[in-house]
């Protein structure tokens, strides 16, 4: 995709509703359409750079931020993480938009927008794009994840071993990740090694939550209204044949397209096919 024009970018802070403040970037200016992007669990806004500045350059706003506990967002005090708080967070973060967004979710970001969507505000959004998530998904997946997040406790001695473990863990893409790329992701403790960026005690309230909630999932998503796309990865562990016939049954006007050489990182596997369907969704909503 080709941008036709270059996109400013401004970084910014949110205050949510209880007394936290956000990392946001902002990629173009007020007068185009809003895409709201949030991310999966884990990750940071980082993970939309490419597809934003490449939809901003096309007439798109768009809008990534880092979720609570994760990059360069605040973290809860006493580390109690709850659903409700990253529900709201994205109810609060859409209707400070300039316009009704679309919500553009990854993994963890999908399923709130679909307690969003369904359930607290079916208004809040213009659209959805739900990347590679089901209200239903597969555990032997997250449970790789998890076990890969949960690896390193004591973390890396320096940037070449964080890229040496990342590569192990994605062995399907090639070349390993550069000092560049890698310090978004961690933070240097006081005795020198560098850990993840996100907050440790996001492992236990949320995590430990996670698979109760899937009823209540299921049942949002049957009241969505909004349009939908869902793409999945053709390689995902995390969204099957099973989980999407189940989705799309659940919501029979969605449009699902599996983009077949990506994993559950579909944005980092292959943004290129990604960002292009982005744009053709939202483009036929006009």
């Amino acid at each position: 995709m080709v941008a036709t024009t270059t996109p400013t970018l401004q970084s910014t802070r949110f205050a949510t509703g209880d007394g936290l403040t956000l990392a946001v970037d902002i990629y173009g200016d007020d007068q185009r359409p809003t895409l709201l992007f949030a991310h999966g669990f884990g990750q940071t806004r980082g993970a939309w750079r490419a597809t934003a500045r490449s939809l901003a350059g096309e007439g798109y706003r768009c809008v990534t931020f880092d979720s609570r506990g994760h990059g360069e967002s605040d973290r809860v005090p006493a580390g109690e993480y709850h659903m409700e708080q990253f529900v709201s967070d994205v109810v609060q973060l859409a209707h400070a938009q300039p316009d009704k967004p679309v919500l553009v979710g990854a993994s963890m970001g999908g399923l709130l927008a679909l307690v969003v969507a369904g359930e607290i505000d079916p208004s809040a959004f213009r659209a959805l794009v739900l990347v590679d998530i089901t209200p239903r998904w597969e555990s032997a997946g997250v449970e790789r994840i998890l076990a890969f997040m949960q690896a390193h406790p004591d973390g890396f001695l320096n940037y070449e071993d964080a890229a040496e473990q990342i590569s192990k863990y994605l062995p399907h893409r090639a070349g390993r990740k550069s000092e560049e790329q890698l310090r978004p992701l961690l933070r240097e403790g006081a005795d020198g090694r560098l850990r993840w960026h996100w907050d440790p005690a996001l492992l236990g309230g949320l995590v430990s939550e996670s698979e109760r909630y899937q009823p209540r999932l299921m049942s949002a998503a049957a009241k969505v209204q909004v349009p939908v796309l869902l793409l999945s990865g053709g390689r995902s562990d995390v969204v099957s044949s099973d989980t999407v016939q189940e989705f799309l049954q659940l919501v029979p006007h969605a449009e699902h397209v599996e983009l077949s050489r990506a994993t559950h990182m579909v944005a980092g596997d292959a943004n290129d096919a990604f960002t292009q369907e982005i744009a053709r969704f939202v483009r036929q909503l006009a």
